[in-house]
C-alpha cells in the first residue's frame, strides 16, 4: 500500500516539478482525512496540483471556479419544480463528488463560502430541510489567492478551521523553472496521467494511518504545544481541541508515509506549520509587524522543549 502512495507522489512530481515537500504534505492531508487549502500567488501551479492529486488517486472530481457572483445553490444544488411529476426535484450541484476543487475560494462572497461549512465538517448538505449525504470519501482541495489582491474576501476563522492543512507552493527554483520552460505544458501532461491508486486504496491507507502508535510522552508534547498557544499571551487565540486532533492525525499520516508504526516529535514539528499556521495569529501588542503564521509556529516549536 505504501508503495502505491510513493508512486503517486512520484507521478505528481513529474507535473509539479521541484515541490516534493508540498506533494508529501498534500498526500498527508488526504491520508489524515482532512481538507486542503493551497494559498499562493496566481500562476504557480495550485490548480494543476489539485488536478494531479485527484487523477493520481483515482478519485472522481469536479471543479468550481469561485467568483463574486457565485451563489450557494451553484455549489450545493437546487430543487426545480417539474410539471410532469407535479413535484420539486433536487438537482445536485458539483459538490456531490469525491474531490471538489474549489478554485480561488476567497473570490466568492462570504455567503457562498459558508455553503461549504456543513459539507466540510459533516460530509452532508442540507437542502429544503433534508440532509443529503455526500460521497465517501469526500475532500475539498481549495486554492486561495493572497488577501492583498483585488477582489478577494478573507475566509473567516470558522471556515479556515475546516481545512486540516494549509500549504504554499512558492516559486520554483532555477532548475525546476528551466524544466517548465523547456518542457511540455503541465496542463497538457495531465491528460496522460494514470491512476496510481484507487479510492479503496486510500480508505485502506487511512485506516492503517489511524493505527500508527502515539506514546504518552508524545501526547504530553502535543498538549504542551497547545497549552503554550493559550497561556503565553503571544497569540490572539490558542489552538482548539479540533486543531490538536488535526495535528495528531497529520502526524500519524506523516509517520505512515515514512514507513514507521509510531509517531516521533519530528513528525509533529514537520507538519505543524501546515496544521497550525493558518490557525494562529499574533496579538496586537506582540509585534509591530504582522507575523506570518509559519513564523509563529516556528517560534512556538522553539519555545516548547521536547520531553
Amino acid at each position: 500500500m505504501l508503495e502505491k502512495f510513493r508512486s503517486t507522489a512520484t507521478q505528481i512530481g513529474q507535473i509539479i516539478v521541484g515541490k516534493t515537500l508540498q506533494i508529501r504534505q498534500s498526500l498527508t492531508c488526504l491520508l489524515a482525512g482532512g481538507h486542503l487549502l493551497i494559498e499562493d500567488a496566481p500562476g504557480v501551479g495550485k490548480t494543476t496540483m489539485a488536478h494531479a492529486i485527484a487523477i493520481s488517486m483515482g478519485l472522481p472530481f469536479r471543479r468550481i471556479q469561485f467568483t463574486s457572483d457565485l451563489l450557494p445553490s451553484d455549489v450545493i444544488g437546487v430543487s426545480v419544480y417539474e410539471r410532469n411529476g407535479g413535484q420539486f426535484v433536487f438537482h445536485p450541484g458539483p459538490i456531490f463528488t469525491e474531490v471538489l476543487l474549489a478554485d480561488e475560494i476567497n473570490r466568492a462572497s462570504p455567503k457562498t463560502q459558508s455553503a461549504l461549512l456543513e459539507a466540510m465538517e459533516e460530509s452532508q448538505v442540507s437542502v429544503d430541510g433534508l440532509s443529503r449525504p455526500l460521497p465517501h470519501p469526500f475532500f475539498v482541495i481549495a486554492t486561495q489567492n493572497p488577501l492583498h489582491q483585488v477582489g478577494t474576501f478573507p475566509l473567516p476563522e470558522s471556515q479556515l478551521d475546516r481545512f486540516l492543512m494549509c500549504i504554499s507552493l512558492g516559486y520554483p527554483d532555477r532548475a525546476a523553472e528551466r524544466s517548465l520552460l523547456a518542457g511540455e505544458a503541465r496542463r497538457d501532461m495531465l491528460k496522460s496521467l494514470d491512476a496510481t491508486a484507487r479510492p479503496a486504496d486510500l480508505l485502506a491507507a487511512q485506516a492503517e494511518a489511524k493505527k500508527v502508535y502515539v506514546s504518552a510522552a508524545l501526547l504530553d508534547y502535543v498538549q504542551a504545544l497547545i497549552a503554550h498557544t493559550r497561556a503565553s499571551g503571544k497569540y490572539a487565540e490558542g489552538l482548539s481541541p479540533r486543531a490538536g486532533l488535526a495535528l495528531l492525525a497529520a502526524a500519524r499520516a506523516w509517520a505512515w508515509l515514512d514507513g514507521r508504526e509510531h509517531v516521533i516529535p519530528e513528525d509533529v514539528q514537520n507538519i505543524m506549520p501546515c496544521v497550525a499556521g493558518h490557525r494562529l495569529h499574533a496579538t496586537s501588542r506582540e509585534t509591530g509587524r504582522a507575523l506570518h503564521g509559519k513564523e509563529l509556529v516556528s517560534q512556538l516549536i522553539s519555545a516548547v522543549p521536547v520531553p
